[in-house]
């Protein structure tokens, strides 16, 4: 078995986790098949009991999806990947296979409307509590832990302030409590931060995003070590089934191969947006980790290899003003997601985070004023001329 470690981030995209069958295909097979045959009831026996690997059920054995789990490991430096239904998926699986009933969770405030959700109403009704803290504070995290903490949760860059947190002085702060740390890398990916090598235990995806890149399909991802990914969510997969397709995990797979360039010019266009964005006269305040001007520009600059495709902006007049900006456009996609080769726009208060509490947007800083923006692969001249119509 190739050893990926000593392979660039590029040739991992292309290569790892590719398994060539008695066919000898170039580019990786998909397997829809929800059941395997084996050659014995004595091979069966031996393959239920974990005594003898090989395939059982595409609940959680799947050839395409196991190719997706080894290739994304590689990328991200993990010892296992866990591919799952969804995003969210991924972080339910992380949380219930981790906690128990009394456990307590200190997360970022500045994290996704659903994750909140899932902490404030589902994971309560199981007795694990959570207790929120500005993203950026140190000493806030610290402050917060019980004895009873087993894990920490954040995204960095945050949705859709685009905060940055110091992975490695979490991480610190973390294990010298015995907890564990887990980052979502949704925004930058491995092409652009690698959070398990600054101090990480666990990382989390939505394919959904930029992943896939063109925004076809759902799907999730967890890695980590052997015992927390390859047992603990593996084990909780295996039994409650938030799976991911082989369909899925196939156009995950083609998705991976060009992760690096397209996240090279995510990047490029957002930070000519983001400049541009400053000259506007109806625009207050633009958030981006590649401008100098934010707040943690140069801690963005140590951890990551650039500053991702999403931005968000305020424009003076509040939800109005916002929705102008928004319905002027004329080719830019109004939608949610992001990840995209189409440039999407969205208004965070009223579509990500609009199940949060006022109280809770303001505490998180999604004012209505807020615009976000995942910069597509378009010309940027003409997402430029498309945003202008709204802020003149």
């Amino acid at each position: 078995m190739t050893s990926w470690d000593e392979y660039g981030l590029n040739t991992r995209g292309v290569r790892a986790g590719q398994h060539r069958t008695a066919e000898g295909e170039h580019a990786e097979p998909i397997f829809p098949t929800s059941s395997y045959v084996f050659e014995s009831a004595a091979q069966a026996a031996a393959r239920f009991a974990g005594d003898e690997p090989g395939n059982i059920y595409s609940r959680f054995t799947n050839p395409t999806v196991r190719n997706f789990e080894e290739r994304l490991a590689a990328l991200e430096g993990g010892e296992c990947c866990v591919a799952t239904a969804s995003g969210m998926s991924a972080i339910l699986s992380t949380c219930s296979s981790l906690l128990k009933a009394g456990d307590h969770i200190v997360s970022s405030r500045a994290i996704f409307g659903s994750t909140v959700v899932l902490f404030n109403k589902y994971l309560s009704r199981y007795g694990i509590a959570t207790d929120y803290v500005a993203l950026t504070d140190l000493n806030a995290w610290e402050r917060a832990i019980r004895p009873n903490t087993r894990l920490f949760f954040l995204e960095t860059p945050s949705n859709p302030l685009t905060e940055v947190a110091d992975i490695t002085a979490l991480a610190n702060l973390a294990h010298a409590h015995d907890i564990i740390l887990v980052v979502d890398n949704c925004f930058c990916t491995p092409a652009l931060q690698q959070p398990l090598e600054l101090g990480a235990d666990v990382v989390v995806h939505s394919a959904t995003k930029y992943i896939d890149g063109q925004g076809r399909c759902v799907g999730g991802a967890v890695v980590g070590n052997a015992q927390h990914v390859g047992e603990d969510v593996f084990g909780f997969l295996r039994t409650a089934g938030p799976t991911m397709s082989a369909f899925n995990a196939w156009v995950f797979l083609k998705g991976l191969e060009t992760l690096a360039l397209r996240m090279e010019r995510h990047s490029h266009n957002a930070r000519l947006l983001a400049d541009w964005l400053q000259e506007q006269s109806g625009v207050t305040r633009v958030h981006y980790t590649g401008l100098a001007s934010h707040p943690q520009h140069e801690l963005a600059r140590r951890q990551q290899s650039d500053f991702g495709g999403v931005l968000s902006f305020e424009v003076q007049g509040g939800q109005a003003a916002a929705w102008k900006v928004i319905d002027q456009t004329r080719f830019l996609s109004i939608t949610a997601n992001l990840g995209d080769s189409k440039t999407t726009i969205t208004h965070p208060a009223t579509t990500t985070h609009a199940r949060l509490t006022q109280q809770e947007r303001d505490h998180a800083g999604i004012s209505d004023g807020l615009v976000r923006v995942a910069v597509g692969l378009e010309d940027v001249e003409d997402i430029q001329n498309d945003l202008e119509r709204g802020l003149t």
